[in-house]
């Protein structure tokens, strides 16, 4: 069932957008070589619990006999799509690192994804990590009031199928309110015209994965991380959005 959000809860949602993104830009402000992925777990857990948030990653299940997630945000690498657990692993020059967080504040959630580079990349990566972005923005851009829900997976897809990439299929956006998961479901694949229609009060969490060969996945034996079958790279980009009379509005931004 979708949960249409009221003005007054969406405001609420802005709170929590607005303290997500001052996480994710100390995260992104403290990457560097040499950097554990457990020191970013820990910042991220500091500075979640000093804005009076909490994390709702953190001993989250999708299934009643899962294994919970141990970690407050997901840190993946270079071929590991998204789920990656916070380790002694250290950051190395050239690599391309997911940074996956989710948090609630005064009741509300909100979930935001970002790929950022280790020092200098490849021309390979930069334009994964540069299309991947704008293929999340051509996705918001569709998330008007009486569009489709695939409109919004179209132009995704075929944004980053242009661009020579694949969108990864087995994981999807999806709702996001009270719950950091919620009906719909926002694949990033689709045929435009299709789908639920989209209305005012709908708050969804938009986030391509897109991978430079095959969208086909393998899950690591932790049973959470998901890894490219053919070990090519791939990026990860998200927002918080709701549709409005207006339009759509990024929540998870500092605004």
């Amino acid at each position: 069932m979708i949960i249409l959000k009221s003005a007054d809860e969406i405001e609420r949602m802005r709170i929590a957008g607005r303290v997500l993104a001052e996480v994710l830009n100390k995260l992104k402000e403290i990457i560097q070589p040499g950097i554990t992925t457990m020191e970013l777990e820990k910042v991220a857990e500091r500075e979640i619990l000093r804005n009076g948030g909490e994390p709702t990653f953190k001993g989250y299940k999708r299934f009643a006999n899962d294994f919970p997630f141990p970690s407050c945000i997901c840190v993946s690498i270079n071929d590991e799509i998204v789920h990656g657990m916070p380790s002694k692993r250290k950051l190395q020059s050239g690599d391309i690192v997911s940074i996956d967080v989710g948090i609630k504040v005064g009741g509300f959630c909100s979930d935001s994804a970002v790929t950022v580079p280790v020092n200098g990349i490849d021309k390979i990566s930069a334009k994964l990590l540069k299309t991947t972005e704008e293929a999340l923005y051509k996705g918001i851009g569709k998330a008007c009031k009486g569009n489709r829900l695939q409109d919004i997976s179209y132009s995704i897809q075929e944004f980053v199928g242009r661009e020579g990439f694949s969108v990864v299929r087995d994981f999807v956006g999806h709702g996001i309110g009270r719950l950091p998961h919620e009906d719909p479901q926002v694949p990033n694949f689709g045929k435009p015209g299709c789908g639920r229609r989209l209305e005012e009060g709908m708050v969804i969490a938009i986030e391509p994965m897109v991978n430079v060969g095959s969208y086909k996945v393998a899950i690591l034996e932790n049973s959470w991380t998901a890894v490219t079958a053919d070990h090519n790279l791939s990026a990860h980009f998200e927002h918080t959005v709701a549709i409005t009379k207006k339009g759509p509005e990024i929540l998870s931004i500092l605004n």
